[in-house]
């Protein structure tokens, strides 16, 4: 992450001055120009310079989207979607201005086929509210980022999370998409069916493309049956390397485990505090398996040998619904658990992602080099996939502060790609790792601007974002 890329892009003064006129007229108090309202949505939960829209539209409809897009293309506007804002890179920023699209009056599900495992919904719709609708089908949707962020949002950043080491990430559950494009058309990128040879896989386009090709209006989503029973638990370890070992062991002996996470010593205490809980302090492993009563039973007994010969302390297991949600609300609240640690201070939550058999390395490296910095930075992860965010704390007042900071974040992205990992799993890359795209995928990075340029020509779609604005 640098402050360096967040640049102001070039406005076009009297394009965003007509557009603002034209969608003040058909939108009438669903568009607003207030500055509560322009910096609420150019919030970047970072430490990244906020750079606010020039104006808010609430749509309602496809037929809203394309006509803001419309204007904006005919005027050469930006457009920024937003959802709920959680985004950790910047991703909601409008560095050249423009207009913000706020989805959350598009909050509708559309359509549910139990029978065919999937569902409809619209961008403004957020995990837990479709959760929710779904209970009574006996069916529910995995991915689990944590915060309730809207699925519009989730499918824009290829989101993940806890769930992600059994029912894959986004690019895994959306089968279809409707996308306005930069001729303010709605297209459909894919049919229902479970596989398809037809052409271009568009849908995986779209889906992590940050807003930068279109504008998603409604998302088709994989979905999953409740299983018929949940257990989890914690086990604490010696090391952070016995900790891995034992989710390299579990994964390799194929215990199809639903949520394996990773938090170091300091994460612990940091939870214990706010959470008001008392784990031991040390590294520690959040389980859980689904299944059957006999198979989550089986699946726990195998991971407790498993994390026995690992040199854990005992494993803590549950079934009891009650106790497991306090596990996994503590768990949720990571971030601001890692915050309070010292609320005075900014924070900068960064992830990277390695193939797993390099996770215990990348982590311990990773750990020395926050002690040697003399950093506060509790570390937490989707252990599971290899993918460990960092939270460092710091004082963002401070220059000298601020530069450690982003020296530190440098290391640790040039660590996960010599090890043949990523600059992010999950955050994306919006402003705050466009630095790091060139170092991790070379020559491939001008294939995306080509992609970008043919399908945004006049380059609306959330500029600035994954490529520099002048790119």
């Amino acid at each position: 992450m640098a402050l360096k890329d967040v640049r102001a892009g070039i406005r076009n003064e009297e394009g965003i001055a007509t557009v603002l006129g034209i969608l003040k007229q058909s939108f009438g108090e669903r568009f607003q120009t207030g500055q509560a309202f322009r910096e609420q949505h150019a919030h970047t939960t970072s430490y990244l310079t906020s750079q606010l829209p020039d104006g808010v539209v609430f749509v309602e409809s496809a037929d809203d989207v394309k006509a803001v897009v419309k204007a904006c293309t005919e005027h050469k506007v930006p457009v920024v979607p937003f959802g709920v804002g959680t985004s950790l890179e910047g991703q909601v920023n409008a560095p050249s201005g423009g207009i913000s699209i706020d989805f959350s009056r598009m909050n509708k599900v559309l359509r549910v086929s139990p029978e065919d495992l999937d569902v409809t919904v619209e961008p403004g719709v957020t995990r837990e509210e479709l959760n929710r609708e779904l209970r009574a089908t006996g069916l529910f949707f995995p991915i689990d980022p944590g915060a309730n962020a809207t699925l519009g949002g989730m499918t824009a950043t290829r989101a993940s999370g806890t769930n992600a080491v059994r029912y894959g990430t986004m690019k895994d559950n959306v089968l279809s998409l409707t996308v306005v494009t930069a001729n303010g058309e709605e297209i459909r990128t894919a049919r229902r069916a479970k596989k398809t040879s037809a052409g271009y896989d568009l849908t995986r386009l779209f889906v992590g493309s940050e807003g930068t090709l279109g504008v998603i209006t409604s998302i088709t989503l994989r979905l999953q049956g409740i299983p018929e029973k949940i257990g989890g638990g914690v086990c604490a370890f010696p090391t952070v390397k016995a900790a891995c070992d034992a989710v390299i062991m579990t994964i390799q002996m194929g215990i199809p485990v639903a949520r394996i996470e990773l938090l170091d010593d300091v994460q612990m205490r940091a939870v214990n505090a706010y959470s008001k809980l008392s784990y031991p302090e040390k590294p520690t492993l959040f389980l859980e398996f689904h299944g059957t009563e006999e198979t989550v039973a089986l699946q726990s007994a195998q991971f407790a040998e498993i994390a026995a010969e690992c040199g854990s302390d005992e494993f803590q297991w549950t079934a009891n619904a009650d106790e497991r949600a306090k596990l996994w609300q503590a768990r949720h609240n990571a971030y601001w658990a890692g915050r309070a640690l010292a609320p005075e201070l900014d924070g900068l939550s960064t992830d990277v992602c390695v193939p797993i058999s390099r996770l215990a390395e990348c982590v311990v490296e990773t750990q020395a080099d926050i002690a040697a910095e003399g950093l506060l930075a509790p570390i937490v992860g989707h252990a599971g996939d290899g993918n460990f965010h960092v939270l460092v704390l710091f004082d963002g007042k401070d220059t000298a502060s601020v530069e450690k900071v982003e020296a530190f974040t440098a290391r640790l992205t040039k660590r996960a790609l010599s090890m043949d990992g990523t600059c992010t799993g999950e955050h994306g890359i919006g402003q705050g790792k466009m630095s790091f795209l060139e170092d991790e995928l070379g020559s491939a990075v001008d294939v995306m601007r080509t992609i970008k340029k043919s399908l945004d020509p006049d380059n609306i779609f959330n500029p600035g974002k994954i490529f520099h604005p002048t790119s």
